[in-house]
């Protein structure tokens, strides 16, 4: 019988500005509600061999291990290191942030002789860090984040991917946040593993995970000696079900699917290149607004993420108080500080299709009225003012 008391849910429309999820475009929601099929259906079949190779030109790879997890990106986190990792492999993890530190505790679990790298939050790696450590302990795997979300660090990855593999390494990559938002080029950089998750710049809801192998990597999963911890995850099976032989394994999540195949499309028709100049241009001009404002970026020139502003919040602001205000009056969400940054820093995500000119100018000036609400000084109209000069080249 049903409980008359509990009325259909009607979530309220927000505008995600914060480190995920992002606003997800009208099309992909209209696939979620497309109709479901078996999970072995030919129809699904297509649709996954289409996801795949949506999936390799993001990445930038012709990895034939390249899927979508059914799990959020922490679940291709765990995916990637339990595959790779057998109890007793010594395991290298920068962590600069809150999520090279779930890396580390993952990798734990599964075993790993854990060697923790680590910076300041909101920090990068130098290759020669990088090297001195290799070269000290021989790892079989180093872990890294591209796009640290915690912090708004952008880590580059081409030196230290040639430093891994000189030792003989195998190289993972945190991508969950920069897939789609900035390159990310597996193949050229020679990246063994890597994860992501669909809700940052991909833009679709929470739900799946994107993958991808090298034939290296592949290697070493097939040389294993010890079972993958995580029977779920074990890319031995998997791999079989999204490959020639459709082995069953488990049940994906059908319209999850349909939602990141057309998430997928979507990127391939912007183009990566104007996609990733689409986010850049968004940021430069949040940025140069922010400045107008007295507010600085928490990440030094040159490391900051476009998708993920990470800001210093203003000396007297209340930091809750602002972001609840943002949300409860204009509807915008951003996102607080994580561990030592909590209290000092707001993020301000511009990820895929919330990166849009509209959402920098509303969010300016909405956040102009929560500090002078505060009685913090602010330059009238300034942070508009400066936003709109960037976008004309002024």
């Amino acid at each position: 019988m049903t409980d008359r008391t509990v009325q259909p849910i009607n979530p309220p429309r927000r505008i995600l500005m914060g480190p995920g999820p992002s606003d997800t475009h009208h099309r992909v929601l209209q696939m979620l509600g497309a109709p479901t099929v078996g999970h072995l259906d030919p129809y699904f079949l297509t649709v996954m061999n289409e996801v795949q190779s949506m999936l390799r030109q993001v990445f930038q790879t012709t990895n034939e291990m390249t899927l979508a997890v059914s799990g959020t990106g922490s679940a291709g986190m765990e995916t990637c290191v339990v595959n790779l990792i057998e109890p007793g492999d010594k395991m290298i993890v920068c962590v600069n942030g809150v999520f090279g530190g779930r890396m580390a505790d993952v990798a734990e679990r599964a075993g790993a002789q854990v060697i923790k790298l680590e910076r300041p939050f909101g920090e990068v790696f130098s290759a020669e860090e990088i090297a001195a450590a290799v070269k000290q302990h021989s790892p079989k795997v180093l872990g890294i984040v591209h796009a640290e979300t915690s912090t708004g660090a952008l880590q580059p990855l081409e030196e230290i991917s040639k430093i891994v593999h000189a030792a003989g390494g195998l190289l993972l990559v945190d991508c969950v946040t920069s897939l789609g938002g900035v390159p990310v080029k597996i193949d050229d950089w020679q990246v063994d593993a890597a994860y992501s998750g669909t809700q940052k710049c991909l833009s679709c809801p929470p739900g799946l995970a994107p993958v991808t192998f090298s034939a290296r990597a592949v290697e070493a999963i097939e040389k294993r000696k010890t079972k993958v911890q995580s029977w779920y995850l074990d890319m031995s099976m998997v791999r079989n079900y999204w490959g020639q032989s459709r082995a069953y394994h488990h049940t994906a999540p059908i319209n999850m699917n349909y939602g990141l195949h057309e998430a997928l499309r979507l990127v391939l028709e912007e183009g990566l290149e104007a996609r990733h100049a689409r986010h850049h241009r968004n940021h430069l001009a949040l940025k140069a607004g922010l400045k107008a404002m007295g507010i600085q970026y928490a990440v030094a020139e040159g490391h900051q993420l476009p998708m993920l502003n990470a800001v210093l919040i203003p000396a007297g602001a209340d930091d809750a108080a602002v972001r609840s205000q943002l949300l409860n009056e204009f509807g915008i969400e951003i996102g607080g500080g994580l561990g030592p940054m909590k209290g000092k820093t707001w993020r301000i995500g511009l990820m895929g299709e919330t990166s849009q000119p509209r959402n920098v100018l509303v969010f300016l000036a909405a956040l102009e009225k929560c500090l002078v609400d505060q009685k913090i000084a602010v330059p009238a109209g300034a942070g508009v003012a400066a936003a709109n000069a960037c976008y004309r080249g002024a």
